[in-house]
């Protein structure tokens, strides 16, 4: 059941954006797999789900940097003689995000699995006529082949990565962009994520939120989020 807090009103939508990773898509698959073939190249252990999980959702740059600060503090790298403070996470940054967009590249998709309720959540949007559009920190590229891949792609106008801006969520300008090339004003455009991320970009892009409850999070209870409203599956979005 949709549940949101006044003045806020499905009536007043005219578009939505809609997060990626953790919203539509479960894709902690692809990332545990191009993050351990990564560090495989890098001569480092595999990182924990546990690790990934926490570490998704603020783009790839904010990934890599956690997954490497977590990898090099572990006991046995640190016996190995590696560099393991901040200046090693420097060090070794830019090969390890060269390897794992070379090994995200390989296998988007290919663990990942569309979440029940996104497909007819999305087909309900649709039938209202309402303006959709992808805004997710996944880089554009990636998300786009994503979205093809699972049959998503047709229902978007515009798909916006986190490398389409300057800035990433949870900054407002990717929210406030995205609105311009919609047309619309962000008091009428929902911003429908899965995180905090989602929930602080739209609040100061003064967009009304709603997120799921199944997603990602950072790791943290969802419920704690400051949103609009909740929903266990997009096919309870009712607007």
């Amino acid at each position: 059941m949709t549940t949101h807090l006044p003045p806020f009103t499905f009536g007043d939508i005219q578009a939505v954006m809609i997060d990626l990773d953790g919203t539509m898509v479960d894709t902690m698959g692809d990332f545990e797999a191009a993050l351990n073939l990564c560090l495989s190249d890098l001569d480092l252990p595999k990182v924990s789900p546990a690790v990934v999980n926490i570490a998704v959702g603020k783009g790839s740059e904010h990934l890599i940097r956690t997954v490497l600060r977590h990898q090099l503090d572990l006991p046995e790298v640190k016996a190995s003689g590696m560099v393991c403070d901040n200046t090693g996470v420097e060090n070794l940054f830019e090969p390890a995000f060269a390897r794992y967009q070379h090994h995200y590249k390989k296998v988007n998709g290919k663990f990942a699995d569309v979440y029940a309720g996104v497909l007819p959540g999305l087909q309900q949007l649709q039938a209202r006529g309402l303006k959709m559009a992808c805004l997710t920190n996944k880089p554009t590229a990636f998300a786009k082949v994503l979205l093809a891949d699972k049959g998503l792609a047709g229902f978007f106008s515009h798909v916006y990565g986190g490398d389409a801006f300057p800035r990433k969520k949870p900054d407002p300008m990717p929210l406030l962009e995205t609105c311009k090339a919609l047309g619309t004003l962000p008091a009428h455009t929902l911003m429908l994520g899965d995180s905090q991320n989602d929930a602080l970009a739209a609040r100061a892009a003064q967009c009304p939120v709603v997120l799921v409850t199944y997603g990602y999070n950072h790791g943290e209870p969802i419920h704690g989020v400051d949103c609009d409203g909740f929903v266990d599956s997009m096919a309870e979005l009712q607007v």
